[in-house]
């Protein structure tokens, strides 16, 4: 055990340096995850949003084109 007490020695400050460090790792890394999904769904809601105004656009034109068609047939 002579050659035990100088390991633990340089261990027990390195491990109370190192605990603190990496549990703040931990939550700063869980707070950019959630960040990151957040953005992701956001994203995808505004997608969602963009083909449904994209299909009301295609309709819009739809029946501008079936006017037309309908005037010139008259």
């Amino acid at each position: 055990m002579e050659h035990a007490f100088p390991f633990f020695a340089f261990l027990i400050p390195i491990a109370g340096i190192l605990v603190p460090v990496v549990i703040v790792g931990i939550v700063f890394w869980y707070k950019a995850r959630e960040k990151e999904l957040q953005a992701h769904q956001e994203m995808r809601i505004r997608e969602m949003e963009h083909q449904r105004k994209m299909k009301e656009l295609e309709l819009e034109l739809e029946k501008t084109k079936a006017r037309q068609y309908s005037e010139r047939a008259a």
